[in-house]
């Protein structure tokens, strides 16, 4: 296993880290097998998603605060930071990516994101190849 870190620099970013992970994946995997990423945290995530318009990070990020709106949970009495969590548990701390002859099977249009729901901070990352 080896991990990285990503310091995000807003609240709410997502971020491409497919170069990152793939770099791993050529340095330390089999011939076949599969990769999983993931990041130590509630209130960030890992998703799988379109790398050719930056907007559809926005557009994800303006779809969860419309279906999971800021301020109103139980949790925001303790740190303000509910949407966050709950936003995080959906879309999951994972993702698991197949490899073959050494690379990500990624399609021709996806990448690794990780996904701030409550930045800026600093992210670790965390990836396993078995």
């Amino acid at each position: 296993m080896e991990e990285f870190f990503v310091k995000t620099r807003r609240k709410f970013e997502v971020i491409d880290i497919t170069p990152k992970v793939r770099e791993i994946v050529e340095r330390n995997a089999p011939p076949e097998g599969l990769c999983c990423v993931f990041v130590p945290h509630a209130t960030a995530a890992v998703a799988i998603n379109e790398n050719a318009d930056p907007n559809i990070g926005e557009d994800l990020q303006e779809a969860l605060a419309k279906l999971i709106p800021e301020g109103i949970w139980r949790h925001d009495r303790i740190d303000d930071n509910a949407a966050a969590h709950i936003k995080a548990a959906i879309v999951g701390p994972s993702e698991t990516v197949p490899v073959k002859n050494g690379k990500l099977l990624l399609g021709t249009w996806q990448s690794l994101m990780l996904v701030e729901f409550d930045g800026p901070r600093e992210r670790k990352v965390l990836v396993q190849i078995r």
